[in-house]
């Protein structure tokens, strides 16, 4: 079973998908809002790529899922946090980039790709998809390293001076929890999570 797993993770079918996902979401964010915030963007869909490449296998579902519904619950709080301290309109004064209607194409796109993603990616993990374990990457690494751009970013650029940045506080939280999901990911999967996937093929 696990030399037929490791052929199924090799075949270059889903590393193509993963590429072609991760590029189609970038280009989403850029005609979104612009090239400055599709840069941080990368941070998570490329880095996400990249750490599941370096470990396509590890921990399976029953490794990652606590904290996986864990940093979603408390990626909802972050952006109740950003919409209620208007994150956006800070946004598009240090870019320059105006605000996007939230229900124009490119905005209605790059939320179906990304909240579609990271609900997807648990069906797939359940059923030992390499795909899956791409997607739960991207989620880690979006909330784990793109999300610390509220710290190690924004506040330095903000023209009101370094202080508080809308969605800062939220982060506190979410970012320890998706390092917790990321070092679940890259280890041995456990007992539980080697049988969950040996029913998933049968």
């Amino acid at each position: 079973m696990a030399a037929t797993e490791s052929k199924h993770r090799a075949r270059p079918a889903p590393i193509a998908v993963a590429v072609a996902f991760s590029a189609a979401t970038l280009g989403v964010g850029y005609w979104a809002l612009g090239l400055a915030t599709m840069l941080i963007f990368t941070a998570g869909f490329i880095g996400g790529l990249l750490l599941w490449l370096v470990w396509p296998s590890g921990g399976g579902w029953a490794d990652v899922r606590v904290p996986y519904w864990i940093a979603l619950s408390l990626f909802v709080i972050h952006r109740v946090e950003e919409k209620q301290m208007e994150f956006f309109a800070f946004l598009a004064t240090v870019t320059g980039v105006p605000t996007p209607a939230v229900t124009s194409v490119p905005v209605v796109l790059l939320v179906v790709i990304s909240a579609g993603a990271w609900l997807l990616g648990p069906v797939l993990m359940r059923c030992g998809h390499p795909f899956g374990r791409y997607l739960a990457w991207t989620f880690f690494a979006s909330m784990g390293l793109t999300e610390l751009a509220h710290f190690l970013i924004f506040p330095w650029v903000n023209p009101a001076g370094v202080g508080y940045v809308p969605g800062m506080w939220s982060v506190v939280a979410l970012a320890p929890v998706a390092w917790w999901g990321m070092w679940r990911l890259a280890r041995q999967p456990s007992y539980a999570s080697a049988v969950r996937r040996g029913a998933g093929r049968t």
